[in-house]
């Protein structure tokens, strides 16, 4: 017991020691500027800061391959098919088409003998439709229901104590005794809606997989999931490859779902050829049931700087498993679609409130680096502070009084996207991944301010995405952009100004000239392909008909 309790310790003392050291080494190779080579006249340069993102993007798509062969070998592995499973599914003034389309898929699922249980946020007229569209898919026979007036953690006024104890008992009954069971509760967000099931289930089940009201299930995705599970006991959680189910809907949809596409098969396959997926994310993920039981009550408890936590619930609920060493872990042959943001705004909010639950669950993911591959740690350091990097190098630049550093640094962010897109498009054999390169406009221009604004509001919990049958409208997300663009647009007209007031060599403007057309030709290239492939064949197809398209 005590030399387990000193190699704890010493695990602990190791895995801080190595981030600190690759944080200052980092911090250290930016400062310095140390550079590799410079060209005359300092046009272009190459140095250590650069090499080390440049070896981590190598890296982390060689170990994304690996992790995908093995995939391929999972297959040849047999199991039996006998361990109980239930689906958990939330929703909240889900749009009627999108919801009908998640149960029909739910139907199709392969696993025998699975439970499936939605529960609805919210018990009022207005939210009746969504447990009509229940009965009406599922069957009305086979539909147990219940409208609840309170939920577990708030009992309705007109409930009295006994009342509430006697309507707890009666869904922890429907639960165990029926296959399929919707319950209308009071609101009380998604965390709220995700505990119901959870705690009603108690330990009856092997397995729990959750799901969003706006996903469609590819039939074998539980199947998939539980192979994973039932390979390793030391496997927690597992999550699968989530696509987008409105691509063609917009610009904005579009762009996501080639972002998707490269967050999930390189960035997280990566992770979970380590165990440490750092979110298994809420439209696809299954859980050991034993796990949920340890932690649950924990986890809906969980505060932050005093306030009570309503967003993160999927991220949190895969750092509890981390936390009690359990590995996470990806597999890209469960798949599903989901619905996505058409609108700029409405992503704006979304990624904001993303980015809010990726802070505050870094810190807390922070305490468990010592049960884990020391690769946690070290992708934990590159992704956590990039973004601090690239805000100081985009300032620091647009300030310098050179145009040709202003122009260089926006050809660079699209180099470096348009290699990244390049070999996502071979490794997915689909040319449509080169449109990855467009979503670094996004990233610079919206993300990153995004990203400051969210550690600003961190503590603040009042707004974020809405329902799909009501799309609320939050202007809030521009404000950051807006402080954004300002500091940037003034250090183009800070450098405008310094240029004009001395001599302008020839060298310099043909430079200038030359990488103007490169940057110009290259967005007319794109833009014009996006065009014709995408826009033209995304309406085409958006007009078509499908019901389960899923990219293998």
């Amino acid at each position: 017991m005590k030399c387990q309790r000193v190699l704890t310790y010493l695990r602990i003392i190791g895995t801080t020691m190595f981030g600190v050291s690759l944080l200052v080494g980092i911090s250290t190779a930016y400062i310095m500027g140390y550079q590799f080579f410079t060209t005359a006249g300092n046009h272009l340069s190459f140095g250590l800061y650069g090499a080390i993102l440049v070896i981590h993007l190598i890296i982390q798509s060689l170990f994304a391959l690996l992790e995908h062969r093995n995939m391929r070998r999972s297959l040849e592995t047999p199991i039996k098919l006998n361990k109980s499973l239930a689906l958990c599914i939330a929703a909240y003034q889900e749009d009627p088409n999108y919801l009908r389309k998640c149960l029909v898929s739910v139907k199709r699922l392969t696993y025998p003998g699975i439970k499936v249980i939605m529960v609805i946020d919210g018990n009022s007229e207005d939210d009746a439709y969504m447990m009509d569209i229940f009965k009406e898919v599922m069957g009305r026979d086979k539909a147990a229901t219940y409208v609840w007036r309170s939920n577990f953690h708030h009992r309705a006024p007109e409930e009295t104590e006994e009342s509430f104890t006697e309507s707890v008992q009666h869904i922890t009954r429907l639960l165990l005794n029926n296959k399929c069971v919707c319950i209308m509760q009071k609101w009380g967000g998604k965390r709220e809606v995700m505990y119901t099931p959870f705690k009603a289930l108690g330990r009856s089940v092997d397995y729990v997989q959750v799901c969003d009201s706006d996903t469609m299930l590819d039939p074998a995705s539980s199947v998939e999931m539980v192979k994973v599970l039932e390979e390793d006991p030391m496997v927690g959680g597992v999550g699968g490859d989530v696509q987008i189910l409105n691509k063609y809907e917009s610009w904005i949809s579009f762009l996501s779902s080639v972002r998707y596409w490269m967050a999930f098969n390189i960035e997280r396959a990566c992770q979970s050829y380590f165990g440490c997926v750092q979110c298994i994310s809420g439209p696809l993920g299954m859980y050991r049931n034993s796990l949920l039981n340890e932690f649950l009550e924990d986890w809906y408890n969980q505060t932050f700087m005093g306030s009570h936590c309503s967003f993160g619930d999927d991220r949190h609920l895969t750092n509890r498993v981390l936390s009690l060493g359990y590995a996470t872990k990806y597999t890209a042959r469960s798949k599903c679609l989901t619905e996505t943001p058409i609108t700029y705004l409405r992503w704006l909010n979304q990624q904001t409130r993303w980015s809010k639950s990726y802070f505050r669950e870094w810190l807390y993911n922070s305490m468990w680096f010592h049960k884990h591959h020391l690769w946690m740690t070290y992708e934990a350091v590159i992704t956590g502070f990039f973004p601090f990097f690239l805000i100081a190098t985009a300032i620091q630049l647009f300030y310098q009084g050179r145009l040709w550093n202003i122009l260089l640094f926006l050809l660079i962010v699209q180099a470096v996207a348009l290699i990244k897109s390049s070999f996502a498009s071979c490794l997915r054999g689909n040319i449509v991944m080169v449109f990855m390169s467009f979503y670094s406009v996004l990233y610079m221009s919206s993300l990153l301010p995004a990203k400051m604004f969210a550690i600003a509001t961190i503590n603040k919990s009042g707004w974020g995405t809405s329902g799909r049958k009501t799309i609320v409208v939050n202007f809030i997300g521009l404000i950051p952009i807006s402080v954004w663009f300002t500091i940037l647009f003034i250090g183009i007209l800070y450098t405008v100004i310094l240029q004009t007031r001395k001599p302008f060599p020839e060298s310099e403007k043909l430079i200038l000239i030359i990488g103007a057309v490169v940057y110009a030709s290259y967005w007319v290239i794109l833009l014009t392909l996006y065009t014709v492939l995408i826009n033209k064949c995304g309406k085409r197809k958006k007009e078509t008909h499908y019901d389960m398209v899923l990219d293998v």
